[in-house]
This record gives C-alpha cells, sequence and structure tokens, in this order.
C-alpha cells in the first residue's frame, strides 16, 4: 500500500505565494510522484505540474512563469512553489503518485486565494 500526503495549503491573498509539499512512502519497492493536479469546485481536476521522463517538466499554461515543482530529496518530498497567486488558483491541490503499476493519489490540500 502507497500513501500519498499534501501539505501547505491556506488562504492567501492575492499576489501572495506558497509552498505545497507532497509526501509519498508505502511498501513498494519505488514510488515515483509524478505530479500535481487541482480542482476547482463545479470543475474537473487539471494538470498543474508534471515531472516527465528525464525530469524535464511539464505545467498548465495557466500558471506557467508563476509556479515551480521541484523535488527536495532530502525530505524525499516533491514542491510545488506557487507564486502571483490569483483568485482563480483557488482550488483542491492533488498529488499524483506512481507504484508498482497502480497511480495513487493523496487527499489533497485547499488553497484559497482571496481577492
Amino acid at each position: 500500500q502507497v500513501q500519498v500526503v499534501e501539505s501547505g495549503g491556506g488562504l492567501v491573498q492575492a499576489g501572495g505565494s506558497l509552498t505545497l509539499s507532497c509526501a509519498a512512502s508505502g511498501s513498494a519497492n519505488r514510488i515515483d510522484v509524478m505530479g500535481w493536479y487541482r480542482q476547482a469546485p463545479g470543475k474537473q481536476r487539471d494538470l498543474v505540474a508534471r515531472f516527465n521522463i528525464g525530469s524535464s517538466t511539464t505545467y498548465a499554461d495557466s500558471v506557467k512563469g508563476r509556479f515551480t515543482i521541484s523535488r527536495d530529496n532530502a525530505k524525499n518530498t516533491v514542491n510545488l512553489r506557487m507564486n502571483s497567486l490569483k483568485p482563480e488558483d483557488t482550488a483542491v491541490y492533488y498529488c499524483k503518485a506512481y507504484a508498482n503499476g497502480v497511480f495513487y493519489w493523496g487527499k489533497g490540500t485547499l488553497v484559497t486565494v482571496s481577492s
């Protein structure tokens, strides 16, 4: 079993910054945290940022230049640094991991950006 836990969400004013963290653990030889997704109320879950094969990254157009995904190998976490936040960034942010042929999701962390 693999557990995925997101943290770092909260309430922030427009223009502010937050850093989300994702930690994945469990009984698997290898667990790959693939990226971050978000789901706003009444909308589908969409990609925010992810790692590709070879460690290149992909970002949603709406967050390019503002968000940065990175790995913290010392803490075994994947972080999402979010700058210049906008009210439209308000959503539950989810981390997606892969292990033994199965995708795993965390329960999400809520980010609310006030105008």
